[in-house]
This record gives C-alpha cells, structure tokens and sequence, in this order.
C-alpha cells in the first residue's frame, strides 16, 4: 500500500486510521459516490475534499459526497464575500495532490480548512488518502483538530 503525504503526516501526529482501497473509476460523474457505492459506505459519511477560492485566498472544504457546496456558506465560513470552486490545475500544484486524490491531509501547503458540521456527529468518516482509489477512515473529531478545521454548515 503506497504511503501518502496525507498518510505520513496522520502518522506522524500519532494518529490511527484504517485504510480502504477501491478500483478508482476516472470516468465517474462523481467520484465519491462511486467510492461509497464501491466499499458499501453510506454517502453521507464518504466525504470529498473540494478545494475552493474565497477572495481570492485558497481554502478546503471537506463535505459529504452525496452533498453540492453553498458558496454562500463557504464565503461566509472563512470570512469572505465571494467563494468559486478552484480550477484542477491549480488544486493540484497546491495540493501536491492530482484531483481524485485529494486528501485535506498533507497538503503542499497548508490552508484553512474547514469540514459539513452534519458529518462531524458520525463515530467515523471516509476521506480521501491521498491517492486515487485509496481512502482513510477517521474519526471526525481527530481529522478536526489534526487538520485545525472548524465544523460548520457548508452544503446547500
């Protein structure tokens, strides 16, 4: 099993997480359902890393798949007035990442992050690994304080 950024920084503050490969569909509408659908986990708990821009500022949110972002939200969430999806490419320079496999773990460079409040009450959630069909299972209170996020309202 290859080891990620994501994976490597988790180690290195000590925490555990399982991990779950599955067959990476690239043609996919949505990534994150097809992971759900592929290990049996409900959509809600698969939760997908989106990289956005507010004001211009990079930020991450991490919601459930089965879920779209309110870019109201995300503005409001980290301060601004204005929130757009980031573009692919520059997602990935920033991330050290490629889309598909974006973890909010270990990113190149570190920005605020923040994870749907709704999908913090779960016991464990699935995030992206860092790597395209490999996931990580994690308690959403250590993702929270590993990652320094805050849990807040994010989808329409």
């Amino acid at each position: 099993m290859a080891s990620t950024q994501g994976l490597k920084m988790l180690a290195a503050k000590g925490v555990a997480v399982t991990l779950h490969p599955y067959d990476y569909d690239p043609t996919a509408e949505a990534v994150g359902l097809a992971a759900a659908a592929a290990l049996g986990i409900d959509p809600a708990l698969m939760l997908k890393t989106l990289m956005v821009e507010v004001d211009s500022k990079p930020a991450c949110c991490v919601i459930p798949s089965d879920r779209q972002l309110s870019m109201k939200r995300v503005a409001a969430a980290f301060g601004g007035k204005a929130a757009a999806m980031m573009p692919p490419a520059k997602a990935e320079k920033l991330t050290g990442y490629k889309v598909g496999g974006i973890s909010p773990f270990g990113q190149k460079r570190v920005v605020p992050t923040a994870i749907e409040v709704a999908a913090c009450g779960a016991p464990k959630v699935w995030i992206n690994a860092g790597q395209r069909g490999l996931l990580l299972g994690i308690a959403p209170d250590q993702a929270l304080a590993v990652l320094g996020a805050q849990a807040i309202a994010l989808v329409a």
